[in-house]
């Protein structure tokens, strides 16, 4: 039988692992950029970006256990909205612009979340992608404001209303502080009440129905704030792109970033940053060395992680990074 910690060990033995980790990766994060090459800077944008996407699938996945493949209707929805304000409309704020496509994305939340929330299980996964494709389909053949399956692209500045020499470095680092900023609110939501009950609500929703919870409201609340930070990628990548196309819309997205929520490990956000790393770490060597194969690379990924790695890397890597502290601290 476990033991229990004395009072001051929680702060130490059971969280300074972790927080030794998210330390060391911050520290990555700020201090690599300017020692690499702007290719390498573009790509660790790029890496920022699906891993807030995937971050905001985990909210609804791992957490409220609601596996959803039509997470990237919020992703184009905002990513869309974004570029027809700057392209088609010539808006050049980009706080006015983000706020809109953010507003843009959290209704189409509200109303595909009053339809997929009648439903659970497989039928949960149906509805979300059906939904999804439903607006796929939308930008596909609206040509004369979404640009068709030609996409909208273009010279887009980002407008922050002081004058801003950009470069890809810079431009790295207002991913970055919007992604920690993205983050810790995501963090402090899942560690806060409303996150226990969310997860009370993955592991036996009966039971908190039965105690008293309205378990539909706060899963429809859910699944609107992951829209939101959804949405927040979307208009990351569109200003990092300078392009939106279907694509940003479609199944594909969807079924990637759940797989980097599963590869990474559900119910733990480092876990999504951890498998969007990887993903695209292989994407970048197989579009050097084998760029025919991506698609067999990215099958088996998903092979050795669903043998080999149950339960995603995350899990795993806080486990043996627990050993490593424990013995640490009895030193």
């Amino acid at each position: 039988m476990e033991t229990a910690s004395p009072p001051f060990e929680p702060a130490g033995r059971r969280q300074l692992p972790i927080i030794a980790l998210l330390v060391i990766c911050g520290l990555i994060l700020v201090l690599l950029p300017p020692l690499v090459s702007t290719y390498i800077q573009n790509l660790m944008s790029k890496i920022l970006i699906y891993a807030l996407f995937a971050m905001s699938l985990d909210l609804l996945m791992g957490y409220a256990d609601l596996p959803s493949l039509g997470h990237a209707a919020y992703f184009g929805t905002a990513g869309y909205v974004a570029a027809i304000l700057t392209l088609n409309y010539e808006v050049g704020s980009f706080w006015l612009t983000a706020s809109v496509a953010l507003l843009a994305a959290g209704v189409v939340a509200c109303l595909f979340g009053l339809i997929a929330l009648r439903v659970s299980g497989i039928y949960f996964l149906l509805i979300t992608f059906a939904l999804c494709q439903l607006l796929f389909w939308i930008a596909w053949l609206w040509r004369s404001v979404t640009g068709g399956d030609d996409g909208l692209g273009g010279i887009m500045v980002l407008n922050l209303g002081f004058p801003v020499d950009w470069n890809p470095l810079l431009f790295y680092y207002f991913v970055f502080i919007i992604f920690a900023i993205c983050y810790f609110i995501m963090k402090r939501l899942v560690s806060s009440p409303f996150g226990r009950v969310l997860r009370g609500i993955a592991g036996n929703e009966s039971r908190m129905r039965a105690l008293g919870y309205n378990t539909w409201a706060f899963k429809y609340t859910i699944f609107i704030i992951s829209a939101l930070f959804a949405g927040v990628a979307g208009i990351l990548y569109v200003y990092f792109n300078e392009y939106v196309g279907p694509h940003a819309l479609g199944i594909h997205l969807s079924g990637l970033g759940m797989f980097i929520v599963i590869l990474g490990g559900a119910v733990t956000l480092v876990g999504a940053f951890l498998g969007t790393l990887i993903i695209l770490t292989i994407e970048h060597l197989s579009s050097i060395y084998f760029p025919e194969r991506w698609p067999l690379a990215l099958g088996a990924t998903f092979v050795i992680t669903a043998m080999y790695i149950r339960g995603g890397i995350a899990p795993h890597l806080f486990r043996l990074w627990d050993i490593v502290g424990e013995k640490l601290w009895k030193r």
